[in-house]
C-alpha cells in the first residue's frame, strides 16, 4: 500500500470518527431532533471540497452516527444516502468543473467554495422529509418538513460549514496533504 492510499484511508477514518462524535454531541444537546435540527456533523459536508477521502468518511460516519444515536434503520439508510449524494455533489463542484482557460469555465474558486454546501442542503431537503414523514410517522405536511430541514441544513452546512471551509482553507496543504 502506498503513502497516498494510507493517507486516503486515514483521512476517511478520521472524518468518519469526527462525524460520529459531532453527531453524538448534537444529539446529547437535543439539537438533532425537533422541528429544526442543527447537526454539527453536517458542517463536515464541505470536506469533499478539500479531499475525496471525505466522501467515504462522511458516508460511513453518517451510518455509524445514525446507528449509535438510535435512528430507525430506514433513516440510517436514506439519511446516509443523502449525505453520500451531498458529498459527491460537493466534490464535483470543487473538482469536476472545468479548469480556468478551458471553454465553458465560469466558476472561480470563491464561487466553488460558496456553492460547496449546496449539494448536501439539497440532498437532505429532498430526502430527509420523506424519512421523517413515513419512517417516523410525522403528521406534518411534506413541504413544511422540507422547509424545516432546509433551515437546519442552511445553518449546519452553509453557516457552520463555510466557517469551517474558510478556517481549513488557510492550512489545507498541511491538513490534507497532496490529495
Amino acid at each position: 500500500m502506498n503513502n497516498k492510499s494510507v493517507l486516503y484511508i486515514t483521512q476517511a477514518a478520521v472524518i468518519a470518527a469526527i462525524y460520529v462524535v459531532l453527531t453524538q454531541i448534537a444529539n446529547a444537546l437535543g439539537l438533532a431532533s425537533g422541528a429544526i435540527q442543527i447537526r454539527f456533523s453536517e458542517a463536515l459536508t464541505i470536506l469533499p471540497y478539500f479531499t475525496p477521502a471525505a466522501i467515504p468518511g462522511l458516508f460511513v460516519g453518517c451510518i455509524i452516527g445514525n446507528i449509535t444515536t438510535g435512528c430507525m434503520p430506514l433513516d440510517t439508510v436514506f439519511g446516509s444516502i443523502a449525505t453520500l449524494l451531498g458529498a459527491l455533489g460537493t466534490y464535483y463542484i470543487a473538482h469536476g468543473l472545468k479548469k480556468p482557460g478551458t471553454p465553458g469555465f465560469y466558476a472561480t474558486s470563491k464561487i466553488k467554495a460558496w456553492l460547496s454546501p449546496v449539494p448536501p442542503i439539497v440532498a437532505n431537503t429532498l430526502i430527509v422529509p420523506f424519512v421523517i414523514k413515513f419512517v417516523y410517522g410525522s403528521e406534518t405536511i411534506i413541504p413544511l418538513i422540507m422547509l424545516t430541514v432546509f433551515i437546519g441544513e442552511l445553518i449546519s452546512c452553509e453557516a457552520l460549514g463555510m466557517l469551517l471551509l474558510f478556517a481549513l482553507d488557510k492550512r489545507k496543504s498541511a491538513i490534507f496533504g497532496g490529495m
